[in-house]
């Protein structure tokens, strides 16, 4: 059977002077190879080693990299993998050649950097590993994937940010839509539907038991640099979350048409 291991826990906080974006880093072991899905940006590129150490690996005994999708947060990382093919979604991987102009979380040199990499196109039912497949979860972007693993308490699925943090799960409302908003509400539905643990792209682990979420892992973080005390520091309670869908969403869909046109 396999395992999920949360290599890096995704956190789901903001400030007003920016926006963290931690996303999760989740490996998958007990398989002929090792996965993971998503790498994060540089700033936890220091802290994705040592989490491997700890586990007797290094990143060159990670196989298969799965990019969720193309944005920022998720994918700065994945150079650091000298063996692994990196999985993306077909769309994901074309888009990201060519990104919106209002596409802040797909900057433009995303492509550049993508085709350094050893990519596969992969799409859904495709398996990674026995066990272990890709399922579409198109909406929050063109080409967002999650990954279904079989293991011993369940049907497990790494959402990326098709599923951002526990929460969505009940409002089954994608706070970010960059693509499609009524693809991306269905997404969420189908991992609830499906899954029997949910591992989000800015969360704890989770069930929905009975219409309420229970997580699997505790929340733990340690901040650094600055203390309660310290003048001009504060801390807010989260606002309500604003479903936001990008101005311009039907050119990023005429700009995909475009190149799978090209890419024939």
């Amino acid at each position: 059977m396999l395992k999920v291991d949360v290599l890096l826990e995704g956190y789901a906080f903001q400030t007003s002077v920016g926006i963290v974006g931690f996303c999760s880093v989740i490996l998958i072991e007990g398989g002929p190879k090792r996965v993971l899905v998503d790498t994060a940006h540089v700033g936890r590129r220091i802290y994705i080693g040592p989490a491997l150490e700890q586990r007797g690996l290094t990143p060159a005994d990670i196989d298969y990299v799965v990019i969720t999708h193309a944005h920022w947060d998720h994918i700065q990382n994945w150079d650091i993998f000298p063996n692994a093919s990196v999985l993306m979604h077909r769309n994901e991987w074309l888009y990201s050649q060519r990104p919106h102009p209002n596409d802040w979380a797909t900057p433009s040199w995303t492509g550049d950097s993508l085709r350094q990499a050893r990519i596969v196109e992969v799409e859904e039912g495709y398996e990674v590993i026995p066990g272990c497949r890709i399922i579409e979860l198109i909406g929050h972007s063109p080409g967002s994937i999650g990954v279904e693993v079989e293991t011993e308490q369940g049907l497990c699925i790494i959402t990326g940010d098709a599923l951002h943090f526990a929460s969505v799960a009940l409002t089954k409302q994608n706070p970010l839509v960059f693509w499609d908003d009524g693809l991306a509400r269905k997404s969420i539905e189908r991992v609830v539907q499906r899954a029997d643990i949910i591992y989000p792209g800015h969360d704890q682990a989770f069930r929905v038991v009975n219409g309420k979420i229970e997580y699997v892992t505790p929340f733990e973080v340690t901040i650094t640099g600055l203390s309660a005390d310290r003048p001009g520091l504060s801390f807010e309670p989260s606002p309500p979350w604003v479903n936001w869908v990008m101005p311009g969403i039907e050119e990023q869909k005429a700009r995909l048409e475009e190149l799978r046109r090209q890419r024939g």
